[in-house]
């Protein structure tokens, strides 16, 4: 496929990452994905091809378009095989230490000094990604929502330093090539949904805390009363105890207001590994089968 990003790079392939690499292959465009080492890109190729498969069953995609989309992406182990990228997608755990590594090395390897560099954060300020760069003009947030190719928004962020180009080119990008819904957003925590959902998820958990209600009926009361699809302590499962703590952590370090601080269960629950459904459990138990 032809286009300003007809090359394209993800970094990381967890849940977050194989979602993104998985639209943009099914845009036909030439992926590749980068994990740390060739075991965990042989984990990221079977989420993406469990995610592809499951789309087929469900009747969503055909057998065809399942195997052309598989065959545009190449899973690697080295950060190297990103060299010739015009976009690569930075989509590795929500730390700040870790995401300003991956765009120091990224900044070396990728040869194209028009190429965009993006996060995935949902969270953590671009600027400070971008000047671990010597191109932070060309560093914008590109945050998607899990699941990737069910959801339909993602959030376009630019820095003080972004460039209006890189931020045209970008949403285009997802737009036109990747069919998503976009809305802009200041270089904030938390940007415009997570700055909004957050202190909801964090307000359920302090519920379950206290006793005031079980998990079960504060997701049935806002499922059933207010017609939300997914509860919100279901929902901080989907997304993952540990993302949302350290959501909370960007915020409360940003606005330093006491609604956005990590409930102790939260933080006690993220300690025990409970993280939600990617460990089977968290506010609720999930079959991992």
């Amino acid at each position: 496929m032809s286009g300003r990003f007809a090359r394209v790079g993800v970094v990381g392939g967890g849940r977050m990452g194989a979602g993104i690499a998985e639209v943009c292959a099914r845009a036909g465009l030439d992926t590749v994905v980068c994990e740390a080492d060739a075991v965990a890109a042989r984990a990221a190729r079977d989420r993406v091809t469990g995610s592809l498969e499951q789309a087929v069953r469900r009747g969503k995609l055909a057998e065809a378009e399942a195997r052309d989309a598989l065959a545009c992406i190449v899973f690697s182990g080295d950060l190297d095989a990103l060299a010739d990228r015009q976009l690569v997608i930075e989509a590795v755990t929500e730390n700040a230490e870790a995401k300003t590594e991956v765009f120091a090395a990224l900044d070396k390897i990728v040869a194209d000094p028009a190429a965009v560099l993006a996060t995935n954060t949902s969270s953590l300020p671009v600027m400070r990604l971008g000047m671990a760069t010597s191109r932070a003009d060309r560093v914008v947030g590109l945050h998607f929502f899990n699941p990737v190719p069910v959801l339909p928004l993602v959030e376009v962020v630019a820095s003080l330093h972004t460039s209006a180009q890189a931020v045209t080119e970008v949403a285009a990008f997802a737009t036109e090539v990747l069919g998503k819904t976009v809305v802009h957003a200041k270089d904030r925590a938390g940007f415009v949904v997570n700055a909004l959902l957050v202190p909801y998820l964090l307000a359920a958990i302090r519920m379950a805390e206290s006793g005031f209600a079980s998990a079960a009926d504060i997701d049935a009361g806002m499922e059933r009363g207010c017609a939300h699809p997914m509860g919100p302590l279901r929902l901080a499962d989907l997304i993952g105890l540990d993302t949302v703590a350290a959501i909370a952590e960007s915020l409360h370090d940003e606005f330093r207001e006491p609604l956005y601080a990590p409930p102790p269960l939260l933080r006690r629950m993220v300690e025990a590994g409970l993280l939600g459904r990617k460990s089977g459990r968290g506010f609720h138990v999930y079959d991992q089968g």
